[in-house]
């Protein structure tokens, strides 16, 4: 899609940002110690290097989409923002305040505005309870409301989000892949939050119904002036509703671009994989599949230098040695490779 073809929408929104910041992510490391690998001397603990030295932006009003492999620290990234694992270093500054230093009372309050959609429908649910007492939990733990208006608003949320008044009373058991997710987004936008981080909330679903979930994120949007930290997999389902789509790759940000130019003009090698891995629906139109050799390294013994340098055709002996910085090639396109230094 080219800039003179982009949705009205899009185009409205970028414009009427004015890169407001709603949340500043700056150095974010998250190391896992290994357990029982201690030396005599609690010395030389091996961790997992999970998430390393990530850092990115999320304005108000967008869709910050957040890809990569399995594995790479997208979901570690959006859990450890809402501090349900800590951090090891960084900092998250959410309006004017770091989220990783804030007490629990503080916490409390930020997370009324932070709120996350889980990526299995059914085991965030708790299975004891019906969707009516799911729903009004948020409610009851930050106080909001009265205790005699709280059915009205979750019969209101749940009617917002495509459920029916009678299902109210069901145990999530009762209630489809689609419908649980519908059930956890309902819960997530009941405390009317600010931001909102989705991690993967589609990929346990079939492809007919991840359309429908993703039109009702963009829905919600809308309605309620949500901003998305969007995390997946699948490029292909990213690009269709993130603005701008960081991409991750063994725990680092090695590109962020907004997602028209990161879909026209990828510059890291491992995003042109990505990209080139996406099928197309016309049998015509032939794309050049780049298919990248060997294994993803482990992030208990990450490679020295360039991460990506093990599997990156275009790695040279720089690369095994220095680790590249993030570079901005064109308005809010960056991306950290040596090729273009």
């Amino acid at each position: 899609m080219r800039q003179a073809e982009m949705a009205p929408d899009r185009l409205l929104k970028e414009g009427a940002r004015q890169e407001n910041v709603l949340l500043d992510v700056q150095g974010l490391t998250k190391h896992f110690p290994v357990k029982g690998s201690l030396d005599a001397f609690n010395r030389n603990r091996p961790s997992v290097k999970a998430v390393s030295n990530v850092s990115f932006q999320l304005f108000e009003g967008e869709t910050f989409g957040l890809v990569g492999e399995s594995g790479c620290g997208k979901s570690t990234t959006g859990r450890t923002l809402m501090r349900l694992i800590e951090p090891t270093e960084g900092k998250a500054i959410y309006r004017g305040k770091n989220i990783f230093e804030q007490s629990s009372k503080e916490l409390r309050k930020t997370r009324e505005e932070i709120q996350m959609v889980f990526q299995d429908p059914y085991s965030s649910l708790n299975p004891r309870k019906r969707i009516g007492s799911i729903l009004q939990e948020p409610l009851i733990i930050h106080s909001i409301g009265k205790r005699n208006e709280h059915t009205d608003r979750v019969m209101d949320i749940m009617q917002k989000v495509g459920l029916l008044p009678e299902q109210y009373y069901r145990f999530p058991h009762e209630f489809s892949g689609g419908q649980r997710q519908r059930i956890g987004l309902a819960r997530a936008l009941i405390a009317n939050p600010k931001l909102v981080i989705c991690d993967e909330p589609v990929s346990a679903l079939d492809v007919s119904i991840q359309s429908q979930i993703i039109n009702l994120l963009k829905r919600m949007q809308g309605e309620f002036n949500l901003t998305y930290l969007f995390v997946a997999h699948d490029i292909s389902v990213v690009r269709h509703i993130s603005d701008r789509i960081g991409v991750m790759y063994l725990g680092n940000m090695v590109e962020v671009a907004p997602t028209d130019s990161l879909i026209q003009n990828p510059l890291h090698p491992y995003t042109k994989a990505l990209l080139s891995a996406v099928p197309i629906p016309n049998p015509r139109i032939k794309r050049e599949r780049i298919a990248l050799k060997g294994e993803i390294p482990s992030p208990l013994n990450p490679p020295a230098g360039c991460v990506f340098h093990t599997r990156c055709p275009f790695a040279t002996d720089r690369c095994k040695q220095e680790v590249p910085e993030s570079r901005e090639m064109a308005p809010g396109h960056t991306v950290a490779c040596h090729l273009y230094d």
